[in-house]
């Protein structure tokens, strides 16, 4: 069956974000800015944090994984669909499919623990700040980035090689504007109930389990707060916790309005919007945030520009 599967499929078709014609071109600008805003926001932010020895903290160090898993997130996805604007066939090849589906699946699922790294890390500095530098050692932060690259690194290896080791059927079109687990499932002849029932229950694993993790911190952060007497005191608690519950609720707020549509209202349209808001906008959000919301990353430009 394997070898069935590579000689009767070497390339696949993507539909691409839309079919009409008209839009082709003001959506390659569209993305093109995007994807610059992106490369250029995430870039400055991993290299500021590098050299920059005030940044070198536990909360910067998880934000300098972000941005590398937000710019390779766009990265494995923006630069083919950019190239598939401006061609008459969006065709993709059957290993750069392979390719593209995996390294995808370990960013976003990478992101989802790391976000929950970022809620602990946030919960023991507001709660617990004279202990806050002993408990959040080099070591444990090590382990905190490392455990999710490792494990979304394992998951995109399972479905990618399962799904690639299948018999796809005639059509290789896929709906989508890259090489998603969902869309490759509808095109597989193969019986696919088995690997579809292994990605539901890890997309629902992977969905609470993170989810819960920056719950539960944020509801304890939010009682300490609250036990704080001073304004002062209150505010600046709220402030270090500010943009990270942003890019938190952006992020979830996205997968849960896909997730949780009625089947009546879901559509592969209304899946795409929220792919495209989830892979490409808000990689390009995420370091605005941080630079926009954050005094000691505004400094921290200031003393970069200022030594150059």
């Amino acid at each position: 069956m394997g070898k069935q599967n590579l000689t009767s499929v070497t390339e696949f078709i993507l539909m691409g974000v839309t079919r009409q014609p008209e839009l082709q071109v003001p959506l390659f600008g569209v993305f093109l800015i995007i994807y610059m805003i992106t490369v250029v926001g995430n870039l400055g932010m991993i290299t500021l944090i590098q050299v920059d020895s005030r940044l070198h903290t536990p909360m910067y160090f998880f934000i300098k994984h972000l941005a590398f898993i937000d710019l390779g997130n766009s990265t494995v996805i923006c630069p083919k669909m950019l190239v598939n604007f401006v061609v008459d066939q969006n065709i993709i090849s059957y290993y750069a499919c392979a390719t593209q589906l995996a390294f995808f699946l370990m960013f976003i699922i990478s992101e989802f623990f790391i976000l929950s790294a970022m809620a602990y890390d946030r919960y023991l500095a507001i709660c617990n700040p004279l202990l806050y530098n002993v408990i959040m050692s080099q070591r444990l932060c090590y382990m905190l980035v490392g455990i999710p690259y490792l494990y979304s690194t394992f998951q995109a290896l399972l479905f990618t090689i399962k799904i690639f080791t299948l018999t796809f059927c005639g059509s290789n079109v896929i709906n989508h504007f890259y090489c998603d687990d969902v869309p490759l499932l509808l095109i597989l002849c193969s019986n696919a109930q088995e690997i579809g029932l292994l990605i539901i229950l890890f997309s629902a694993l992977n969905l609470i389990s993170s989810l819960l993790v920056v719950l539960v911190s944020y509801i304890l952060i939010l009682t300490c707060i609250f036990q704080i007497h001073s304004t002062e005191s209150r505010k600046k608690a709220f402030s270090t916790c500010g943009s990270h519950l942003t890019v938190v609720v952006v992020f979830y707020g996205s997968l849960l309005f896909m997730y949780m549509q009625p089947k009546s209202a879901h559509s592969f349209e209304t899946d795409k919007m929220a792919s495209v808001f989830y892979t490409l906008v808000i990689p390009m959000l995420n370091p605005l945030i941080y630079s926009l919301r954050n005094k000691e990353v505004k400094n921290a430009f200031r003393r970069f520009f200022n030594n150059q």
